[in-house]
């Protein structure tokens, strides 16, 4: 049977950050972005509300700024490898995250095979930003379109947005995870092959 990785990107493929703080160093703008983020993760702002306010802050971004700040963003080790692993058995990785889709969609160049983000339109659209209800929401269309059981999906996150996709699913992993995320296994380090090995372990498992 085939199967379905899904990956966070924020704290999890991105190690200890994020896409907007990333950009947000590169236009000397880091303290102004920290405390929009403290807002959202303490729910005083939408996830829509924080969209607006980053994309006031940043103005207009060249693309070739974004494609340099993904290039030297602080990746978590092995992507490439786990992806080329995860598609030589004829299953799917998936990346679903709430930053945006014009910084995420350069991961399809590290191998995953489907990348969902939100779409930052001018001016912003709420209902393009994606929350955490929307992980669920797009893991179960994938797996659904691929015939897949929830048995044959494992996901793998770090923080809060990631809460309602691992209550959904058995098989999570949670990679260098803040306090309140509860998952089958805990991986702390700096090797997504070896988080992938322990979904792996879990995919095999006897159901």
């Amino acid at each position: 049977m085939s199967a379905l990785h899904m990956f966070d990107m924020d704290g999890t493929l991105l190690r200890d950050t994020t896409a907007a703080l990333e950009i947000s160093r590169h236009l000397d703008c880091e303290p102004t972005l920290q405390e929009l983020e403290r807002q959202f993760a303490d729910s005083e702002i939408e996830a829509w509300e924080f969209a607006v306010a980053v994309r006031s802050l940043w103005g207009e971004l060249d693309p070739s700024l974004v494609a340099s700040v993904v290039a030297d963003a602080p990746w978590i080790s092995g992507i490439d490898e786990v992806c080329a692993d995860i598609a030589a058995r004829g299953e799917t990785s998936m990346l679903v995250t709430l930053s945006p889709t014009f910084f995420a969609r350069h991961l399809l160049d590290r191998g995953l095979d489907v990348v969902h983000g939100s779409v930052w339109s001018d001016p912003i659209d709420p209902a393009a930003i994606l929350t955490p209800g929307d992980k669920v929401r797009l893991a179960d269309a994938e797996r659904a379109a691929r015939g897949l059981p929830l048995s044959a999906c494992v996901a793998y996150g770090d923080s809060g947005s990631d809460v309602p996709l691992f209550a959904h699913l058995t098989h999570t992993v949670a990679i260098n995870a803040s306090p309140g995320l509860e998952a089958a296994v805990d991986y702390r380090g700096n090797d997504l092959r070896e988080a992938y090995a322990l979904g792996r372990a879990l995919l095999d498992r006897p159901s």
